[in-house]
């Protein structure tokens, strides 16, 4: 299959095909005539590459992913990372609940000056 054929098949722009050649995501196809001829399962990989980055992988974590295929079964792979990432979620979370909570307790402020705003926040900085 070609670039152009990839692409439109996949969604995205031939440039973004060859944005995940270059950093290591699909493998780079041989080629015909000077031509990227992609192999059948590229589509697929590109379908997978593109879900991990919608759930918030890396780059970096995309390409391990997919760099273990095919010596490690894919739910082995996406069971590693996806664990890893939950592990990270978990404390994105807990770091937006406390600024969530911070903020309610700001939107409640009543401080007639920045003395009494400090003075009151202080406290809450050193936790």
């Amino acid at each position: 299959m070609r670039i152009g054929e990839l692409a439109r098949q996949a969604g995205v722009s031939p440039s973004a095909i060859r944005y995940y050649e270059r950093v290591g995501i699909l493998l780079s196809p041989p080629r015909i005539s000077g031509r990227r001829s992609y192999p059948a399962d590229a589509l697929a990989r590109l379908a997978v590459a593109r879900h991990a980055r919608a759930l918030g992988f890396t780059i970096a974590e995309t390409r391990r992913l997919l760099a273990a295929f095919p010596a490690a079964a894919p739910a082995e792979r996406w069971k590693t990372l996806a664990e890893a990432k939950l592990r990270t979620l978990d404390t994105v979370i807990e770091q937006a609940q406390a600024t969530r909570r911070m903020l309610e307790a700001i939107s409640r402020c009543r401080c007639s000056g920045w003395e009494e705003c400090g003075t009151a926040l202080l406290p809450r900085l050193h936790r």
